[in-house]
């Protein structure tokens, strides 16, 4: 959380799921300088057996929390967060546990991730977009190849 609060410039909102140590993380990094709350989903019984117990029990609700400061409700969130993690698993299977391909050293599994967004960042046009995240951002002027990637190293 710290690494996070010394990459912004201003003041943001802030979303998480309701995991109480992101309270203290939050709070340690960001101090009152953030607008922060939490999605807590609600989830009905688990009472599946055999196949059925490796599904995620069924999401029943959500509800918003307010934690600090002044987060508007309408924007709390984690879709965009959710959404990106799924495309991280469905793209990385070194995110996606029960596979030969799961990474078993940290160090693998960062040099996997980062290559994954630069590429995602820099490489690949976006439906929504017609551009490059990269692009948007003002980052970079054009789409990036896979040798230039390749020759960062």
């Amino acid at each position: 959380m710290r690494d996070l609060a010394s990459r912004l410039a201003g003041r943001v909102q802030l979303t998480s799921d309701g995991l109480k140590a992101y309270v203290e993380a939050v709070e340690g990094a960001f101090g009152s300088e953030i607008d922060y709350a939490q999605l807590v989903k609600l989830y009905g019984n688990e009472l599946g057996q055999g196949e059925v117990r490796y599904s995620p029990p069924i999401c029943t609700g959500a509800r918003k929390v307010h934690v600090s400061e002044r987060p508007v409700k309408a924007l709390v969130s984690t879709s965009h967060v959710e959404r990106q993690n799924l495309t991280l698993r469905m793209s990385n299977r070194r995110f996606t546990r029960l596979t030969n391909a799961f990474s078993k050293k940290l160090e693998s599994h960062k040099h996997a991730a980062a290559i994954h967004f630069m590429h995602y960042n820099f490489c690949r046009i976006h439906q929504t977009l017609r551009v490059t995240p990269a692009m948007e951002a003002g980052l970079t002027d054009h789409v990036w190849s896979l040798e230039e990637v390749v020759a960062l190293i």
